[in-house]
């Protein structure tokens, strides 16, 4: 882990990324919306253990998909003016903005672009329901270790090797005042999760607590709110998926979509994919973090 710093000295931005390997190529990730470079952890794991690559995960900043430029400087930054041969990897609206900084000729030495479970058509007709679906997760957990626990029951993230490195990105430690109440975070709709009983055989809750629909907080108490506020980007998200799937046929590269179910596609990819424009591999079952629920497969891909 490391801080890159890009830009002139007077407006200079820092970037965080997370570094593994030593020789071939990079696999530069970028990560899904709410998410961050963490969520690439596990499956940076499984990679490396069948290819001989670099890889380059950062976190991502800002709502708008101007920030590929953010890619390209970074990718500069650590690399030079010759950066070696690289493979855009993109996560959701990191898919997104892989396939944007890959057609903009910016990265030069891109070989090839991997799009993981983002799809124009089906992202689009998702969208008006996105509001109903941020206000149906905690605003708030008492603790790191309850923020994994939902993000595995509620199905957010299957594995939970991944979610106990992965969601240490997505929260942060807020201090609170006195009275403030806490919306509890175990009201969730009970998933057949694979792990789950083991990470409720090393964290025991309180059942009291679970069930008490409010409780306050006392001094000097710290909660984990959530790092990025989606909900506030809303006027960013017909932006970040319109004209992505046609972009993506456009780059003149070696291209793989994977997905974690053949309804995602939407028409222009299906059309290009029986042309054999693109190759797209299947993950079923698994739910939109495809390479954190199943990243010995994902690797395999």
């Amino acid at each position: 882990m490391e801080d890159v710093v890009v830009g002139a000295a007077d407006s200079s931005d820092s970037f965080r990324v997370y570094k593994a390997g030593t020789g071939g190529p990079v696999l530069v990730l970028l990560h899904g919306g709410g998410h961050s470079a963490l969520s690439w952890a596990v499956c940076t794991t499984a990679i490396s253990s069948r290819v001989s690559c670099r890889v380059l995960a950062m976190d991502l900043r800002g709502h708008e998909l101007l920030f590929f430029r953010d890619v390209a400087n970074v990718v500069q930054a650590c690399y030079g003016e010759t950066p070696p041969p690289m493979v855009l990897i993109g996560h959701g609206v990191g898919g997104a903005i892989a396939v944007h900084a890959a057609s903009s000729m910016l990265l030069p030495t891109i070989v090839g672009l991997v799009a993981i479970d983002v799809v124009e058509g089906s992202a689009m007709e998702v969208l008006h329901s996105m509001q109903n679906f941020l206000r149906g997760r905690p605003k708030s957990f008492k603790s790191m270790v309850h923020a994994i626990e939902w993000s595995v029951k509620s199905g957010q993230i299957q594995n939970l090797e991944s979610a106990r490195v992965s969601v240490v990105g997505q929260i942060k430690k807020c201090e609170v005042d006195k009275d403030v109440l806490l919306e509890p975070a175990s009201l969730v709709v009970d998933v057949a999760v694979e792990g789950n009983e083991e990470f409720h055989e090393q964290h025991q809750l309180n059942d009291k607590e679970n069930t008490t629909p409010e409780r306050s907080i006392s001094d000097n108490q710290s909660v984990y709110n959530w790092r990025i506020d989606l909900s506030k980007a809303e006027k960013y998200w017909d932006g970040w998926f319109r004209g992505t799937s046609n972009l993506f046929l456009s780059c003149n590269l070696p291209k793989l979509l994977l997905l974690a179910g053949v309804d995602r596609l939407d028409r222009d990819l299906t059309i290009a994919q029986m042309q054999g424009k693109f190759m797209m591999q299947l993950l079923p079952p698994c739910g939109h973090a495809v390479q954190e629920d199943h990243p010995d497969k994902a690797r395999d891909m």
